[in-house]
């Protein structure tokens, strides 16, 4: 049942973002200046990333910064995320995070991709082409992943599951299979589009990516 409303919610969702994916990415760090000069993470994906549906400062990159901040990591967070973004689109801006010279990379794309029914086999060749650009910069890149609703049909979803596990093993990465684990389903967590998370969710989704990037942080 819940996994019915995930995918009655995106159906919804996914016609008002893919035609207006015109969101601005911002290129600054969440609730920092240009001046400072700690390196960086960028959150790199799509709605999920943007924080579509909430407040400006409740997306869950600024409250990975906050974390960051109590925890005393010293890195500055950009949010690099555009509501409807595919797996192609992060793959045409990748040479732009590339630029931002990012220390760490949180990779989030394939919902849109997944929602549209795309080829997997053509969204797995942009995912592995986004790690690969981002590797080859040496960049750190840390996974975060996404699952389908039932009536996708169990062959598709099998192995829309299968993609983030299987680039995580092929280049190492560190990897959070869902990104809204212990979100989707929690009251007062997922806005009433049955997506997206709400201001509060999207606390507990920044504690998942402070857990799944702090290998990669410096002491």
């Amino acid at each position: 049942m819940a996994a019915l409303s995930l995918i009655q919610g995106c159906k919804a969702d996914a016609g008002k973002q893919d035609v207006t994916p015109s969101a601005k990415v911002s290129t600054q760090p969440t609730g920092r200046t240009t001046a400072d000069q700690r390196p960086v993470i960028v959150c790199f994906g799509d709605s999920l990333t943007a924080g579509y549906g909430t407040d400006p400062g409740q997306s869950y990159p600024d409250y990975l910064q906050k974390l960051l901040d109590a925890d005393s990591h010293a890195y500055r967070v950009v949010n690099a995320g555009i509501s409807g973004n595919t797996t192609k689109d992060g793959r045409e801006r990748v040479e732009h995070i590339v630029s931002l010279h990012p220390e760490i990379v949180v990779l989030e794309f394939g919902g849109n991709d997944g929602l549209r029914g795309l080829p997997i086999e053509a969204t797995q060749a942009n995912m592995d082409a986004m790690v690969v650009e981002l590797k080859k910069a040496g960049i750190k890149v840390a996974l975060a992943g996404i699952t389908l609703p039932p009536d996708y049909g169990p062959d598709y979803i099998a192995k829309f599951n299968a993609m983030y596990p299987a680039l995580a093993r092929t280049y190492k990465l560190p990897l959070l299979p869902f990104l809204l684990k212990d979100v989707y389903g929690v009251p007062g967590d997922i806005q009433e589009d049955h997506t997206h998370a709400t201001a509060q969710g999207n606390q507990r989704v920044a504690a998942n990516v402070e857990a799944l990037i702090l290998p990669l942080l410096k002491s």
